[in-house]
């Protein structure tokens, strides 16, 4: 039986259950809170609060309990290098409650490197991931499971392909999965997997994170060709796509059948730092969000998809094998 690692420890493939494949219990600025560790974060809620640092933890712990009442095993963690990840601070949330989480290793940019990365080559940048996995994560003995890497408006720059070189190094080496953050709105998608291929990955072993911001089905068609995942996996954040556009987007492709390369899920993100209080305040006032937590996809969205026509088949091929089948192959 094939193993996926977890923060506390690898568990069989067949435990991981019903799984939200994008979700952060922790999103910081990593250099703030390394410089000015009792700057707080914000909890993305309606109405937005300040939530000090010593709450992080607790904050986390509302929507692993709120999670795992609702019957989710597993939640992909994809905060890679500059979104704060702490496998620490997970471990901690998924030994309390019970939850398993899945660490990842990658850089989330969309153009920025540090010096240290832009004077030196892919494949050093691709050792360093492969030390995630093999080895361990900050010292900690915790293995990242998957890798990720991010495009958006800017597009595929010259450092964001480097990123996604070394990523695609990385997993052609060790066998691990590819997370990819795109921006449909560029159609980044569709020179991120030209990039894998080149590379040499297995596509199916790779998923185009936030697919479901578009509902343009001929562009995601264009990606399911590849033989690729796709996340939907945004639910909530109107400011990229409508609620009920996503859900209609959906069912298009569950009625072209294709529930078999789907994923649901929010991004949602515990704690956030990049907003104060009174922008996110603002945000939700004009509408950027709406609902938006680790269990919008259960409380609402399931049921609204189950009456358009969703089979439980195809719900647990969604929520269940597919997660799987990308962590395992």
């Amino acid at each position: 039986m094939a193993t996926v690692e977890t923060v506390t420890g690898p568990v069989d493939a067949d435990q991981l259950g019903t799984t939200l494949v994008h979700e952060h219990l922790i999103y910081r600025d990593e250099a703030v809170a390394s410089w000015w560790p009792h700057v707080g974060s914000v909890v993305p809620v309606d109405p937005p609060r300040a939530c000090g640092p010593e709450e992080l933890h607790e904050v986390a712990m509302e929507s692993a309990r709120a999670v795992v009442e609702r019957g989710v095993k597993t939640i992909c963690e994809p905060t890679g290098m500059f979104g704060g990840r702490d496998v620490g601070f997970s471990r901690r949330v998924a030994e309390e409650s019970g939850l398993q989480v899945v660490p990842c290793t990658g850089v989330y940019t969309y153009d920025y490197l540090p010096t240290f990365f832009v004077t030196r080559d892919a494949d050093l940048m691709a050792d360093l991931f492969v030390h995630d996995i093999e080895e361990g994560i900050q010292d900690t003995g915790i293995r990242a499971a998957f890798l990720k890497c991010a495009a958006d408006q800017p597009g595929v720059t010259e450092n964001i392909e480097k990123v996604h070189r070394a990523v695609a190094r990385a997993s052609v080496r060790t066998g691990t999965p590819i997370m990819a953050h795109s921006h449909p709105a560029s159609q980044t998608g569709l020179r991120q997997v030209e990039i894998f291929e080149e590379e040499g990955v297995d596509l199916s072993r790779v998923q185009i994170a936030h697919t479901g911001d578009t509902d343009d089905l001929d562009y995601i068609e264009r990606l399911l060709d590849k033989g690729v995942f796709i996340g939907m996996d945004r639910y909530g954040l109107e400011i990229f796509l409508p609620f009920e556009k996503r859900n209609a987007t959906v069912t298009a492709l569950l009625e072209r059948g294709y529930a078999d390369r789907m994923f649901l899920s929010q991004d949602y993100c515990a704690t956030l730092d990049w907003y104060p209080v009174e922008m996110e305040e603002q945000l939700l006032a004009a509408g950027a969000a709406k609902d938006w937590s680790m269990t919008l996809v259960l409380d609402r969205v399931i049921p609204i998809l189950r009456e358009a026509g969703m089979t439980d088949d195809q719900l647990q091929t969604m929520m269940v094998e597919n997660p799987r089948h990308w962590l395992t192959g």
